[in-house]
C-alpha cells in the first residue's frame, strides 16, 4: 500500500482491526487466567494469599509498566505491526513456560517475562486502531477492540476452570499460550500498517520515520504529557479504576470458591460467562452512544466513564455482600443470586476503558498516540495490575484472624471504594478535556 494515498475504509481495514482484537484477546486470557489457578497454584506450593497476589500482581505490574511507555515510543517512531507481532509471539512462549514450571520462583520468573512480551501490545494496537477509521468513528472502534479483555476474561475463566479441573494447571497454560505463535505471523503477514494521522493527516503526509520524528526525549515527553491536566486526571482515575479492577478480576474466582463454595470450573463458568457477557454489552454500546452524544457535545467523551464508574460501585457490593444461600437452578447447574450484580458491574465498568482510552487519542497528536495509550497504560497496569491484586492479597491475609475464610470478601469490599476517588478525578477532568480539545481544534469538534 502507498502510504501517500488518501486512506479508505476496505475489508483489510476490518480484517486488521479484528487480528488486533484477537491478539488482544490472547493477551488477556495469558494475563488473566491465572486468576481461575489461583487455588491449585497455593495449594501445591503452600503459598499465602500476599505472595499469590505478588505473582498474579506486581511481578507482572512492575514490568509491563516499566517497558510499556518506551514501547510506546518505538511505535511513534517505527512499524507498529511488526513490534505486535514480535511481542505476541514473546508472551506466547512465556505463557507455555508458566506451564512448565516446577518451582514457585520458575513461576514468577515467567509471569515476568509474560508482562515483558505483553508491554508491547496494547499500545502499537491502540496507535493502529486510531488511524484505520475517521475520528467519529474511533470510540465505537476503539470499543470493539477493548471487546478483548471481556473476551478473554469470558474464555480465560470459563474455558480456563474447565481445563483446569480435567487436565491441571500447567496444561491450561500451556493450551493457551501456544496459539500465541501463530497469530504473531497473521498480525505480521495481514495487518494493514495505516498512515500516521490516518485520515486526520494530509494526503500528501510522507510515513513517519525516526528521521521526521520530533527530537524529543521519552523523559520529556512524558513530562508534557502529564502537565496536561485533563491527561494527568484522566489517568490517575484510571489507575485507581484499575487497581479496583484487577483486584476484583483476580480474586473473584477466588471469592466464589471460598464463600460459595463453588468448585474451580463452576467458579469459571460462573464469573467468566456474568462478566464477559455483560462487558461486552456494555463496552460496545458505551462507544456506539459515546460517538453519537460527542458529536454535539465532547464532554460526553469522560461523563459517560463517570456514569459507568457511579452505577459500577453499587453493583459491586451487592456482588461482594450478598448472602451465599441463595441460588437458582439453571438443570443441574446452580446459579448465585449475586451473579446477577456481577453482570451489572461488568456491565458498567466496561465503559472507562474503552472511553478512557479514546479520549486520550482526541488529546495529543497523531505522532504521540502510541507513547499517549501507554502512559495511560502505565498507571492503569502500575496502580491496577501491580498493585490490585497484591495489596487485596495482604488485606486478606491480615483479615484472616478475625473473618476466617470471608477475610477475602472483606478485603474485595475495601479496594472496592477506591470507586469514588476515581469518579471524583473524572468530574474534575470534565473541564480541562473541553479546553484541550478546544486548543487543539481536535477532530471531534470538526465532526461535531
Amino acid at each position: 500500500m502507498n502510504l501517500n494515498e488518501a486512506p479508505r475504509v476496505t475489508w483489510r481495514t476490518h480484517l486488521s482491526l479484528a487480528l488486533l482484537a484477537l491478539v488482544y484477546i490472547f493477551s488477556i486470557i495469558d494475563r488473566q487466567v491465572i486468576a481461575i489457578l489461583i487455588e491449585p497454584i497455593k495449594h501445591e506450593f503452600g503459598a499465602s494469599d500476599t505472595q499469590m497476589g505478588l505473582l498474579t500482581g506486581l511481578a507482572f505490574g512492575l514490568l509491563y509498566a516499566a517497558l510499556g511507555v518506551p514501547v510506546g515510543k518505538l511505535a511513534d517512531r517505527y512499524n507498529r505491526r511488526l513490534i505486535v507481532a514480535v511481542c505476541c509471539s514473546l508472551w506466547s512462549v512465556a505463557t507455555v513456560a508458566c506451564g512448565l514450571s516446577s518451582h514457585f520462583w520458575q513461576l514468577l520468573l515467567a509471569r515476568m517475562s509474560v508482562a515483558i512480551g505483553e508491554a508491547g501490545g496494547m499500545a502499537p494496537s491502540i496507535s493502529v486502531v486510531s488511524d484505520l477509521y475517521p475520528a467519529r468513528q474511533r470510540s465505537l472502534v476503539i470499543s470493539l477492540f477493548m471487546t478483548g479483555p471481556n473476551l478473554g476474561v469470558l474464555v480465560g475463566l470459563a474455558l480456563g476452570g474447565w481445563l483446569a479441573q480435567q487436565y491441571g494447571w500447567r496444561a491450561t497454560f500451556i493450551w493457551f499460550g501456544a496459539p500465541g505463535f501463530v497469530l504473531g505471523l497473521l498480525v505480521f503477514l495481514l495487518v494493514k500498517e495505516p498512515r500516521r494521522g490516518g485520515f486526520d493527516a494530509p494526503v500528501a503526509a510522507a510515513p513517519a520515520s525516526a528521521a521526521h520524528a520530533p527530537a524529543e526525549s521519552l523523559w520529556r515527553q512524558v513530562r508534557r504529557l502529564l502537565a496536561i491536566t485533563a491527561f494527568r486526571r484522566l489517568a490517575l482515575a484510571c489507575g485507581l479504576a484499575g487497581l479496583a479492577g484487577y483486584a476484583y478480576g483476580v480474586w473473584t474466582p477466588s471469592f466464589l470458591v471460598r464463600t460459595h463454595g463453588l468448585s474451580i470450573a463452576h467458579a469459571g463458568l460462573m464469573f467468566g460467562v456474568a462478566s464477559g457477557v455483560a462487558a461486552m454489552a456494555g463496552g460496545l454500546s458505551s462507544g456506539w452512544l459515546c460517538d453519537r452524544l460527542v458529536a454535539k457535545d465532547v464532554g460526553w467523551q469522560l461523563r459517560l466513564p463517570l456514569i459507568g464508574v457511579l452505577l459500577s460501585l453499587p453493583c459491586a457490593m451487592a456482588f461482594l455482600l450478598w448472602p451465599a444461600s441463595g441460588y437458582w437452578h439453571l438443570g443441574s447447574l446452580l446459579v448465585p443470586h449475586a451473579m446477577v450484580f456481577a453482570a451489572g458491574f461488568g456491565f458498567f465498568a466496561s465503559w472507562w476503558p474503552s472511553l478512557s482510552y479514546s479520549a486520550t487519542s482526541h488529546m495529543v497528536g497523531a505522532s504521540e498516540r502510541g507513547v499517549a495509550a501507554a502512559l495511560l497504560n502505565f498507571f492503569i497496569t502500575l496502580f491496577g495490575i501491580g498493585l490490585g491484586p497484591l495489596v487485596t492479597g495482604v488485606l486478606s491475609d491480615l483479615l484472616t484472624p478475625l473473618y476466617g475464610v470471608q477475610a477475602l470478601r472483606w478485603s474485595l469490599v475495601s479496594v472496592m471504594l477506591l470507586m469514588l476517588p476515581t469518579a471524583a478525578l473524572l468530574a474534575l477532568a470534565l473541564k480541562p478535556y473541553r479546553v484541550r480539545l478546544t486548543q487543539l481544534v481536535s477532530p471531534v469538534l470538526r465532526a461535531a
